[in-house]
């Protein structure tokens, strides 16, 4: 991969035009950005990393829709997928489903979004991976995380007290909500995966995963499957890895990842992995315990994922992370950042996850904390792809944005 070793390599490209009204970005500006503002070069604390924005823009195509969760994927014939928790109102309704898009051009253009799953209930997050068989697996969760909301305007319209919806927007969560009754509602809860074998045409079934976590499994260079997560409707609600020995047919938990003395397991969110060039197996993990509070944390194992270190603070604060590994062996966290400056952020890490660089800002512009989630993928020429969700300026849908950049 080439790396930009000076500011005047920045000015080399011409101005890429943004979307949804983005002022542009190009590297030339960059320059004459303060250094803590999007697409500013960075010096790492570990080595020298400098990256540069191309292009940031919406990729989402419909705009009366809340787009959320977003998960992006390389397959290895170089196209690009992109699933998210489509079809919604809101960050929390009734209506979510897994829509997917598909880029034959490294980004460049999407298709029209195409609906691949869809329970009875909300179908929040979404993961994808294709596996070295050619399977597409796609994740997701069902939630009724929407219920308190709508028996809360329920009330409000017996009892004549309370802020209430328009009848049209009531009307619309009260007919779904009573597609199930309560028993069938509970039943619908679940951690679930959907296969496909020939490209994304057919879907299997949905299958029990044990675990959830945003942005799915990986797969190992021995050939299983390992989905890092947390067990959601449990009593336990475990926080460790799931495995499949069958190409994603079937998920059986493989070991509990250990929680810091003074941590509980319960405050531990949405994690995922990586596989190091070593074989060494990095999870990085949500927390929101009161230590390091909404940072991420770092575990690790070196036995295939079967014995697992205490977390432990790597010093980056913002939430979920994903992890890649680069061609090259670097591995790259992305993330949601949600103080300001609101955004996405990205770091590197050239020893395996030992130490990160400091934070490269992709997107700094952002006017809500409704945001993030971001994953990354790493194109034929070296460029990367990131892709999250945002609730843009003086609206209350989410979008999915895109952007597009080099180190």
């Amino acid at each position: 991969m080439k790396r930009l070793t000076s500011q005047s390599s920045i000015t080399k490209r011409n101005t890429a035009r943004t979307g949804s009204g983005d002022t542009a970005l190009n590297r030339r500006a960059m320059i004459g950005m303060t250094a803590g503002s999007i697409a500013a070069a960075r010096l790492s604390s570990a080595a020298e990393h400098r990256f540069a924005v191309d292009e940031v823009k919406t990729i989402s195509t419909q705009p009366g829709l809340y787009c959320g969760w977003p998960t992006l994927t390389r397959r290895s014939d170089g196209q690009l997928l992109v699933v998210w928790s489509g079809g919604r109102d809101s960050h929390v309704c009734p209506f979510g489903r897994v829509d997917m898009m598909r880029s034959d051009d490294g980004g460049e253009s999407w298709t029209w979004p195409r609906t691949v799953f869809d329970s009875a209930t909300d179908d929040r997050d979404a993961g994808v991976l294709e596996t070295t068989k050619g399977t597409l697996i796609v994740t997701t969760f069902t939630s009724l995380a929407y219920q308190p909301n709508y028996e809360q305007q329920v009330a409000a319209r017996q009892t004549g007290e309370g802020s209430r919806w328009p009848d049209e927007r009531f009307d619309r969560w009260t007919r779904i909500h009573r597609r199930l009754d309560d028993r069938e509602r509970e039943s619908e809860l679940g951690q679930w995966a959907i296969r496909s074998t020939d490209g994304g045409l057919t879907w299997s079934p949905r299958l029990p995963t044990v675990v959830n976590s945003p942005h799915g499994p990986i797969q190992l260079s021995d050939g299983r499957l390992i989905y890092a997560g947390k067990e959601l409707w449990t009593d336990q609600k475990r926080v460790g890895v799931a495995q499949s020995l069958d190409d994603g047919q079937s998920w059986q938990w493989l070991a509990e990842i250990p929680t810091r003395p003074d941590d509980q397991a319960k405050d531990y969110h949405e994690l995922h992995a990586v596989e190091c060039e070593s074989g060494k197996l990095i999870a990085q993990i949500r927390n929101h315990n009161p230590i390091n509070h909404r940072e991420t944390l770092q575990s690790e194992s070196t036995d295939g994922g079967k014995t697992w270190t205490a977390p432990r603070s790597i010093g980056v604060w913002g939430l979920p992370s994903h992890l890649l590994r680069l061609r090259d062996g670097r591995l790259v966290m992305s993330y949601g950042h949600r103080r300001k400056p609101l955004g996405v952020q990205a770091r590197v890490s050239e020893d395996e996850g030992e130490t990160w660089s400091d934070a490269m800002p992709l997107w700094d512009r952002a006017t809500s904390g409704d945001l993030g989630y971001p994953s990354t993928a790493q194109l034929d020429d070296g460029t990367l792809v990131t892709i999250w969700y945002e609730k843009m300026k003086d609206s209350s849908l989410a979008v999915l944005r895109q952007a597009k950049w080099t180190l």
